[in-house]
């Protein structure tokens, strides 16, 4: 899998200040998903974004780059984000902002997915700013998600945009947008994009599918466009229609078979749980069919949701939908609802595939952006943490007025040779990868731990916000530091232990008695009882049966 490295380096009082390797991968698996929710729609005002980073192989840590104030004529160094070769400089701005993970201290958050669209329209040889470098450098310049929208295009036509196609979610406290951008191709700086106001009181969202198809060209509160994204279209030949009649996606981004049901079947699942109207006319459209009716880009959610409906929607494998995966052979012997990749294979000649969930196991790290308009900015922003796939792992609060991010978190304490106790990536990993082969036995207790977890977090939300409101900003910050790095710590010590459980509880496939207390079962003399041999779950045994006949008939 082509897996693109983003290395920033910025110059701050003239001392070098470089930015950890943030991995992003492309291809086949169709890495990202993002879900919306506009504050109309989030049962408490909230602005809501999540965002999955699905890369095989990527270490998952959270960036933190600090704001500060830059003499004039200061410039920042940028560096290809594959090779980390030298591109060139751009003005430093006179002040940036603090960044914790893809939300800075004003509460803006910028997430993504990659389309990639027609390949003739990437510059990977002229292009300055990649989607990773374009995020990051606007989040430090940027107040507003509408802000944000002008520095972005700014940037690429300035110095020229260098990745594949791109799907934006860009929110602030009050409003959230989609954003879809592509190259132009060798040779011609700049980029073609819409962007598209999500009313507030609607649901959105997009999974590596250009997801904008026509747009108002006279509503300059809803949506913005570059001049030429239509007569762009027309000289290459992609549109011959009429302006009205223009479709970004269907233009820059042709839909086929696999950008279908492997990309919008992600957002077609959220709908069908959460929209108000029916979702089962676009079914066909969501199992692949390219004919069929296509979805809307955002449709009215039929209750508000809650930042905990949102973080359970990103641990979603289709289930109650026909795409499910726990109904099959697929799932092996112990109903794991995880396929490996690729996601094509052929048999006999033939080419199949496995579906593509929300919920996959080649997470780095996942997060659902929370943005509120009634606190001030250093509370009412937290980036909801997991350092895997979301399925597996609690979400942890880390505000966005923190001075430091967790120790846990961060990319200072391992990376992807090396494995550490300490890292939040490795200890969530060692726990998933016990627990896939062996599904349907351990990940019941996972799935408590996380629960427990998750529930204690929501809970002190409303108690700790409070008491940082009472405190003065400096005092504020300190605390929710503080309060950010506890709550992350608490969950590794309760994921190290769980590893060290699973081993023993479950170790040669077989389950260790416990009493009620969670106390293993011991004989008078202080030695283990006999463990449970559960076996392999029925519906499992029956297709054994299924495939071998009589061969294992006791006789």
């Amino acid at each position: 899998m082509k897996r693109l490295y983003i290395v920033l380096v910025a110059l701050f009082a003239n001392v070098q200040f470089s930015i950890f390797n943030y991995q992003f991968s492309i291809g086949e698996a169709k890495a990202c998903t993002n879900l919306i929710v506009g504050k109309k729609a989030s049962k408490d005002g909230s602005v809501i974004i999540s965002y999955s980073c699905d890369d095989y192989g990527a270490y998952g840590f959270m960036n933190f780059l600090p704001g500060g104030k830059h003499k004039k004529g200061e410039m920042r160094a940028l560096y290809h984000y594959e090779t980390n070769n030298y591109l060139g400089e751009i003005p430093e701005a006179e002040e940036t902002f603090t960044v914790v993970g893809l939300m800075n201290e004003y509460q803006l958050s910028i997430h993504e997915t990659t389309y990639g669209g027609r390949e003739e329209l990437c510059d990977t040889l002229t292009g300055m700013f990649d989607y990773g470098s374009l995020m990051y450098v606007t989040l430090q310049r940027a107040k507003t998600a509408r802000e944000a929208i002008s520095i972005m295009t700014k940037l690429v036509e300035d110095y020229g945009y260098g990745s594949e196609g791109e799907s934006f979610s860009i929110a602030d406290p009050n409003e959230v947008w989609i954003m879809d951008m592509i190259g132009k191709g060798p040779g011609r700086k700049g980029a073609v994009w819409v962007a598209v106001r999500i009313p507030d009181d609607c649901i959105s969202g997009h999974a590596n599918q250009s997801r904008i198809r026509q747009f108002p060209l006279r509503d300059k509160q809803n949506c913005l466009y570059s001049k030429d994204v239509i007569s762009f279209a027309r000289e290459k030949g992609f549109f011959s229609g009429k302006d009205a009649d223009f479709s970004f996606a269907d233009a820059y981004a042709p839909s086929d078979f696999g950008a279908l049901r492997f990309c919008e079947a992600r957002i077609w699942s959220f709908f069908n749980r959460w929209a108000a109207d029916d979702m089962k006319p676009y079914l066909p459209y969501a199992m692949g069919d390219s004919k069929a009716t296509a979805m809307p880009l955002y449709v009215k959610p039929k209750a508000p949701l809650s930042v905990q409906d949102v973080k359970d929607m990103m641990r979603d494998h289709y289930e109650g939908t026909p795409m499910a995966i726990q109904n099959d052979l697929g799932m092996g012997p112990w109903e794991m609802p995880y396929r490996p990749t690729p996601l094509r294979f052929k048999v006999d000649g033939k080419d199949y595939f496995n579906e593509r969930p929300i919920s996959t196991q080649q997470t780095a790290n996942v997060y659902v952006s929370q943005m509120r308009s009634w606190l001030p900015n250093y509370i009412g922003g937290v980036v909801w943490w997991g350092n895997d796939d979301a399925n597996m792992v609690p979400f942890t609060p880390v505000y966005c007025g923190v001075e430091t991010v967790p120790e846990c978190y961060s990319g200072h304490t391992a990376d992807t040779f090396h494995f550490s106790t300490r890292s939040a990536y490795w200890v969530q990993n060692w726990v998933s990868n016990m627990t896939y082969l062996r599904y349907a036995v351990i990940f019941p207790e996972v799935q408590a731990v996380r629960d427990r977890l998750e529930a204690d977090y929501n809970s002190l939300q409303e108690e700790t916000e409070k008491k940082a409101a009472a405190m003065s900003e400096a005092e504020a910050r300190k605390f929710l530091t503080a309060y950010s790095h506890r709550t992350a710590q608490a969950m590794m010590d309760e994921w190290n232990q769980l590893a060290q459980t699973i081993i023993v509880k479950y170790n040669d496939m077989a389950i260790k008695q416990q009493d009620a207390n969670g106390q293993y079962l011991k004989t008078p003399g202080g030695n283990q009882r006999p463990v449970k041999r559960p076996g392999y779950p029925e519906l499992y045994k029956k297709k054994i049966i299924q495939e071998t006949g009589d061969r294992y008939l006791v006789k």
